[in-house]
């Protein structure tokens, strides 16, 4: 059975305690969480919803004039690399981690082709599944991405 926290909103209360997170976090380790890349974190768990990075780039332009692609894409490689935010490649958007303060992981996601949120699926048997069965086959594995496509609840029952 895998960790009973699925809601995307049950460690990350509202962005405030969220931005709050990552500066603790990068304190700890000696990072620079730098305004802009602060304030692209606010934009991303503000959103309620994975976030491609040309909205973000339109988000940061209207409060930052130095919000030009290169700035907007380094501060999206810091949270990437620092495990802060999660990249759903299948939708290319961005959301944040459930957990800011663990070390960057692998974690298989669930995503709404309706109203498209996404859930993080906190289940780290599948993740190890996944690797033990590469591993037998010889294959060397050095990052995961699992999406998993469909309708969350809300919208299945809607029909």
């Amino acid at each position: 059975m895998g960790h009973a926290c699925t809601d995307p909103r049950h460690h990350v209360h509202d962005a405030d305690a969220y931005v709050g997170e990552v500066e603790r976090v990068c304190e700890q380790r000696g990072l620079r969480l730098t305004p802009i890349r602060a304030h692209a974190l606010r934009l991303i768990a503000d959103a309620k919803r994975p976030l491609k990075a040309y909205e973000l780039l339109d988000l940061m332009k209207a409060t930052h004039d130095a919000a030009a692609p290169p700035t907007v894409y380094r501060a999206l490689e810091f949270l990437l690399e620092h495990g802060f935010i999660h990249k759903l490649a299948s939708v290319n958007a961005f959301v944040g981690c459930h957990h800011p303060a663990s070390e960057p992981h692998a974690v298989p996601f669930l995503i709404c082709d309706r109203c498209h949120s996404a859930t993080e699926l906190e289940d780290q048997q599948i993740v190890a599944a996944l690797d033990r069965r590469a591993r037998a086959l010889g294959f060397v594995p050095q990052a995961q991405t699992l999406e998993v496509h469909g309708l969350c609840a809300s919208c299945a029952a809607a029909g």
